[in-house]
Parts: C-alpha cells; sequence; structure tokens
C-alpha cells in the first residue's frame, strides 16, 4: 500500500511558476510509476504528466509539454512537478498518482492504483 501526499500548489499569476511535490510512503517507491493528472472545475480528470520508475522516460500531454518538468528522487521517495509559464487555463486541482511497473508509465489514469488528495493550483490573469 502506497499513501500519497501532494504539496506545493497555491495561487500564481499568469506568467509565472511553482513546483509541486509528491511524497510517497508505505512502499516501494521505486518499483511505481508516477503520474500526474488534474482537474477543474466541471471537467473531467486529465492526464498531465508521468513518469517511470527510474526516471528515465517521461510523458507529457500536449498542453503542458515545454513548460512542465517531471522528475523524480528515489532517495528521497518523491516526484516533482515544475510548472512554468503558467496561464489560467491550468488552474485545477493537481493530483498524483502510482502504478506498479518497471517498464513503462501509463497515461491513462484507470491505470493507478493510488492516488492523493490533491493540491490546489490557481492561475491568476
Amino acid at each position: 500500500q502506497v499513501q500519497l501526499v501532494e504539496s506545493g500548489g497555491g495561487v500564481v499569476q499568469a506568467g509565472g511558476s511553482l513546483r509541486l511535490s509528491c511524497a510517497a510512503s508505505g512502499g516501494t517507491f521505486s518499483a511505481y510509476a508516477i503520474g500526474w493528472f488534474r482537474q477543474a472545475p466541471g471537467k473531467e480528470r486529465e492526464f498531465v504528466a508521468a513518469i517511470t520508475w527510474n526516471g528515465i522516460r517521461t510523458y507529457y500531454a500536449d498542453s503542458v509539454k515545454g513548460r512542465f518538468t517531471l522528475s523524480r528522487d528515489n532517495a528521497k521517495n518523491t516526484v516533482y512537478l515544475q510548472m512554468n509559464s503558467l496561464n489560467a487555463e491550468d488552474t485545477a486541482v493537481y493530483f498524483c498518482a502510482a502504478h506498479f511497473s518497471r517498464v513503462a508509465a501509463s497515461q491513462n489514469r484507470d491505470d493507478y492504483n493510488y492516488w492523493g488528495q490533491g493540491t490546489q493550483v490557481t492561475v491568476s490573469s
């Protein structure tokens, strides 16, 4: 059983940056791929980014490619989502999630077994 806790959300002006963290406990962190998803009011939860267990491969939604960077530190059981050039469309609750894999990192939320409680990101224009 893996427990995930997100942090780093807040209010930022358009064009600004935030770094979200996802801290894991209760499992072998390095055995899990980690994904970030977000959900805006009235919208479905959508894929943002994912990283393989060893951090070698990352995947991004087209809407964030070139602006967001995902990394992980397995020694600290933590994944980081660096978000730059934020705009109003990035406003949402951001969730990190984990699924067991030593092969790939899924972009499908249904593949993820463990979820954090979410952290709010608000971009003001």
